[in-house]
């Protein structure tokens, strides 16, 4: 690591949870966007490291530090990538296809990824029950939209496919099968995970969800 300040290096730096689906699809879209990238895994069990803190007020992961620029929603760092690193691009500049993405997007990030953390935790055995039967069901409902198109809503790999991917990723690990009608469902994401850059994007942690080394 160099010994500058992380706000005086010339790359940039991401503080990242080697298990957070959020932390891995800015790792993913790095790969896809070849940017580098200067990742930091935070032990969130050992507590936050003071420079996150001072960098960022509210201690999250992911943190992206760009120079004198801090992000910290994840959602912000994939768009700020895609536009600081246009090719290929992965959002689509019409507005109404952008909305639409944008909305999908909020959702996988506000409930799907949150149910994904309820199950992961374990501390209460009901909810994280209740939170895998609804994360598949809400999964299952999508059905046609994953037969529809070669991507998510889209002839072309996009944003939504990066944050999708990630949590296609973890549904073994999750506990969560699909059940043979949801054969789109299974092609979409043998699609999206075959990919070199998403078995680059992976951290040690994440391998081990699947075991594949």
């Amino acid at each position: 690591m160099s010994d500058l300040p992380i706000t005086q290096r010339s790359v940039m730096t991401l503080f990242s949870d080697s298990k957070s689906p959020s932390s891995h699809r800015v790792r993913l879209m790095a790969q896809e966007k070849d940017i580098p990238l200067e990742i930091i895994e935070v032990d969130t069990s050992a507590g936050m490291p003071e420079d996150l803190i001072e960098l960022n007020p509210y201690g999250t992961l992911p943190t992206l530090v760009d120079r004198d620029l801090v992000l910290y929603e994840p959602q912000v760092i994939v768009e700020y990538l895609d536009e600081r690193f246009p090719h290929p691009p992965l959002m689509s500049v019409d507005p109404v296809a952008k909305a639409r993405a944008r909305q999908m997007l909020r959702q996988i990030e506000q409930e799907w990824y949150q149910l994904a953390d309820t199950i992961v935790q374990k501390e209460d055995e009901e909810a994280a029950k209740l939170a895998r039967r609804d994360l598949q069901e809400r999964i299952i409902q999508m059905i046609p939209v994953f037969d529809h198109q070669p991507y998510f809503m889209s002839e072309e790999y996009s944003l939504v496919d990066v944050s999708l991917a990630v949590l296609m990723w973890r549904l073994p690990y999750l506990g969560i099968e699909l059940p043979k009608s949801a054969k789109a469902i299974q092609d979409y994401s043998d699609k999206v995970l075959s990919r070199e850059m998403f078995m680059e994007s992976l951290s040690d942690d994440e391998l081990d969800m699947r075991e594949v080394y």
